[in-house]
């Protein structure tokens, strides 16, 4: 494995040199992402981050908030957790419903929905393991809309993950939200890429 990779301050465009470059940059940026959002039963979206992506979400954030050094430490500091260190993946799941009321109850009935995350690869199942920077369940049992997670493998399971005949299933198991997807060849790829960080 190699070391862990981080952004430091200086990996950062000055905003300056963002906002020269920033149609550009987030062209990439969507293309990269484009094969790693993937969508989950009606509600799930799963957003795999890594190295590029959180570095985009840091000089978008100092974009738009134009918060200088004092904010940049705060960003570095909740992004870079995210980054994944060889031999995981990491993702942001989100639950997006845009009816407020909808959203309240479809939330109320996850309860820790993060712990039923999995992604199984040759039907070996890989729970995520949740970011524990925060609590994510009010003592209503209300589930955040939002989870970061970590998925980390055995080194059989990198070798044959982004194989063609490899089958990898993304899903959900929680009693209220029973779904799953299977990966495409595409987004296997892109992950599989992941493991190198």
């Amino acid at each position: 494995m190699t070391a862990p990779k981080i952004i430091s301050k200086s990996d950062i465009l000055s905003l300056e040199d963002y906002v020269a470059n920033r149609a550009h940059l987030r062209a990439e940026s969507l293309a990269l992402k484009k094969p790693r959002r993937i969508n989950v039963g009606p509600h799930a979206t799963f957003y795999f981050e890594n190295y590029a992506t959180m570095k985009q979400q840091i000089q978008e954030m100092l974009y738009i908030e134009k918060g200088g050094d004092a904010q940049l430490e705060d960003e570095l500091e909740a992004y870079n957790p995210m980054i994944p260190q060889g031999d995981e993946l990491t993702a942001t799941l989100m639950f997006e419903i845009d009816n407020p009321v909808q959203r309240l109850q479809v939330l109320l009935s996850l309860t820790d929905v993060e712990l039923s995350v999995y992604i199984e690869v040759d039907g070996v199942k890989t729970y995520a393991e949740p970011e524990q920077e925060v609590e994510r369940t009010t003592s209503d049992g209300k589930t955040s809309s939002v989870h970061f997670l970590h998925f980390r493998f055995a080194p059989e399971q990198i070798t044959s993950f982004a194989k063609p005949d490899t089958q990898v299933i993304l899903g959900i198991e929680h009693v209220n939200y029973p779904h799953m997807t299977g990966l495409s060849q595409e987004t296997k790829i892109s992950l599989s890429g992941d493991f190198d960080a």
